[in-house]
């Protein structure tokens, strides 16, 4: 009897999880309430807190649901190391937007996500979260990249910190762009050529580490 309830338990938190992301995804974040979240789930309102603290949680649960793109790409990235880093930064790009072409619920909590989503107020927790988790994935790519640099295979003088950066955007912005319309392009097909146009980019005109120049103290006028 306790099995066949908890196993109805975690149908219902799936069956509220797949209204959430419906209806977050039609009328966003900020103007959903919990009761529209039960309503398209076919539940109380009190089931949704029997699950849920409140919307901040029934968010974060939707989005850890689903691997985002860019978390698989610097989760993989954190254990690379090989004599090729920059073959497997394209690797793990290619597979990052393959990733979301591939997959609906990625697509739909992406869409939320980025497009339909305030990052402030109640999600604001959510918000600084997202924010750790870049910053600790940037550090695992600018690793790669470091490497391709120490490896010579782009330009020494690279300013590794600002490629990551540049990657990152790069990555980032085609996956924004792609989910509002994605019958505009083939992303799963076209993912090798976008990733190597960023990536000969990168290795013909990196951004450059400024010269710190050594200080030269003006000479004393010469007496006429």
């Amino acid at each position: 009897m306790v099995r066949r309830t908890k196993e109805a338990a975690a149908v219902t938190r799936e069956h509220l999880l797949d209204a959430a992301q419906r209806v977050f995804r039609e009328h966003g974040v900020t103007r959903t309430s919990l009761a529209e979240v039960a309503k398209a789930a076919g539940v109380t309102r009190g089931a949704v807190y029997w699950h849920f603290k409140d919307k901040a949680a029934l968010f974060a649960a939707m989005c850890e649901r689903a691997t985002l793109p860019l978390d698989a790409m610097f989760d993989a990235a954190s254990g690379e190391h090989c004599s090729d880093p920059l073959g497997s930064l394209r690797r793990l790009m290619i597979g990052a937007l393959q990733h979301l072409a591939n997959d609906t619920r990625t697509q739909a909590v992406f869409e939320v996500l980025f497009h339909k989503t305030e990052m402030c107020g109640e999600l604001s927790a959510a918000a600084g979260c997202r924010d750790r988790e870049r910053s600790a994935c940037l550090v695992q790519v600018d690793k790669l990249v470091r490497q391709a640099a120490a490896l010579d295979q782009i330009p020494a003088a690279t300013d590794t910190a600002l490629a990551t950066q540049l990657l990152h955007a790069c990555m980032s912005g085609l996956m924004r762009e792609w989910v509002l319309d994605p019958r505009a392009y083939d992303l799963a097909k076209s993912a090798p050529s976008l990733v190597d146009s960023i990536i000969a980019g990168l290795v013909a005109q990196p951004p450059r580490a400024e010269r710190v120049l050594p200080h030269v103290r003006p000479r004393p006028a010469t007496p006429a």
